[in-house]
């Protein structure tokens, strides 16, 4: 490796860097401003909020590494045309594979560590991450009241205030709690003209003080059959009310279901070989029911309106192979021997359909997360040709090219996965579609940079002003 080489790779992680954190700040900010609508009000701990963060950090390194790979390149590479760097390397005998081979090893190398995240780290950031949003939804809201309205988070009470003054949250005016811990029959009214809110350390449990008020419920009956109705009037009345149900309750975060964005890439391909299995066996069993069918059963006309399009063809040629065309000794039986052939046909094919779709669904899962890691390769490959031909290096050249390139990447990986996913397309060729062109595009770049054709497209402002013929020699 060569002094170049050197200066080269050193000009690579600054702006690497510098960009991750940029991408994954946007990111960070787009996922709050989406979500914390959901998490404000739950009263979760800060940890459980930070911790869903973490495991969407996974998502967000998958879109912001190429990205931010591709905007190093271009402007390392940028930096070196605009400081005729590059003009002395190549005119000391260096051609440009030999100049960027470094830079294509150092794609190589991000290729191998983003094909493990994505094959390993991020389904598993996925599965954790479902799982705590399924325990935030469920989660009941934090103890919350609001003047005028009634609040009934918390199981077998409601509770009215009518006044809550601002510069005190935890005094309380005008209160009227309805008790249900015995019952809708027996309910307790407490009404009291004011209290207040003293929280327990253990934020477990809620003490509600009372003044002023009275208590109204209705008893069970006692030694006769009627019913008894108690009023108290108090001073002062504790009210000691608990908040477990109000505590966010956490479940296993590696127990539920997988779905294919949740899977690793070896659990995938083993579900993949099952289902292929599958879809093998039915087709064996459609192969058997058709070679155990009787002939003469049935006449022509109701084998062709009795069996599906797929299989009419063979079980006609039966028939009219056997040499009769009616019914020799039991019609009816026949026709509903044919029925029930037909039931098992459609079946048999029903959970071909579904296992091959369920199949294509996990394929195109696997494929996405290879072509996603070798597109830090290919963004590089990109970048240093690209760099070279803009004319200067700056960092708005760089970054709207690398978003241009980023967006059409992401915009055909996204509609391959639409028509894979429906069956339009195989699967390996909706995932690879993106990269292939992008491919092609680093190609096409890198030869003309490399025979010296200048790469195209040329960044370069056109001068559209008019020129002077030059002067002619005659007089």
């Amino acid at each position: 490796m060569k002094q170049f080489h050197r200066m080269i790779l050193r000009m690579l992680p600054g702006p690497m860097v510098a960009w991750l954190g940029v991408l994954m700040f946007l990111l960070v900010m787009q996922f709050l401003i989406k979500y914390l609508p959901q998490l404000v009000g739950k009263g979760l701990p800060f940890l459980i909020i930070f911790e869903l963060i973490v495991y969407n950090l996974a998502y967000m390194l998958v879109l912001a590494v190429p990205m931010a790979a591709l905007i190093a390149t271009l402007m390392a590479f940028g930096r070196l045309a605009e400081s005729n760097a590059y003009v002395v390397i190549k005119g000391s005998g260096v051609s440009f594979p030999q100049l960027a081979w470094p830079v294509y090893l150092a794609g190589i190398l991000l290729t191998g560590v983003m094909w493990i995240f994505n094959t390993q780290i991020h389904p598993e950031a996925n599965f954790r991450a479902r799982n705590l949003w399924q325990d935030i939804r469920v989660a009941k809201p934090g103890f919350d009241l609001q003047a005028g309205v009634f609040y009934d988070g918390i199981e077998d009470y409601k509770i009215l205030v009518g006044e809550i003054p601002e510069n005190d949250t935890n005094a309380l005016n005008d209160i009227t709690i309805f008790d249900y811990s015995e019952g809708a029959r027996f309910r307790t009214d407490i009404r009291a003209a004011f209290g207040r809110l003293e929280p327990m350390r253990n934020g477990s449990t809620l003490n509600l003080m009372l003044f002023d008020g009275e208590i109204h419920r209705r008893r069970p009956p006692g030694s006769g059959n009627t019913d008894r109705y108690e009023k108290l009037a108090f001073d002062r009345h504790l009210l000691r009310i608990s908040l477990e149900d109000l505590n966010f309750q956490r479940s296993d975060p590696t127990e539920g279901r997988r779905t294919d964005r949740t899977m690793k890439t070896s659990e995938m391909k083993a579900l993949v070989d099952s289902l292929e299995l599958t879809a093998t066996d039915q087709s064996a069993r459609i192969k058997l029911i058709m070679a155990s069918l009787g002939t003469g059963s049935v006449t022509r006309d109701e084998v062709g309106t009795l069996i599906p399009d797929e299989t009419r063809p063979v079980l006609l040629s039966r028939v009219e192979g056997s040499g009769t065309s009616v019914v020799a000794q039991s019609g009816d039986t026949s026709i509903k021997t044919i029925r029930n052939v037909r039931v098992k046909i459609d079946s048999a094919r029903r959970s071909i359909l579904w296992a091959q779709g369920r199949a294509d669904r996990y394929r195109v899962e696997i494929h996405k997360k290879y072509s996603i890691a070798l597109a830090c390769l290919i963004f590089m490959m990109i970048g240093a040709p690209l760099g070279l031909s803009v004319r200067r290096g700056g960092l708005g050249t760089s970054a709207a090219l690398a978003v241009a390139i980023f967006l059409f990447h992401w915009v055909s990986l996204a509609n391959g996965e639409k028509l894979a996913d429906r069956g339009l397309m195989e699967p390996w060729f909706g995932m690879w579609i993106a990269d292939i062109i992008t491919g092609g595009i680093a190609i096409y770049l890198t030869f003309f940079v490399w025979k010296d054709l200048r790469a195209i497209p040329d960044f370069s402002i056109p001068s559209f002003s008019r020129k002077t013929a030059p002067p002619s020699d005659t007089p």
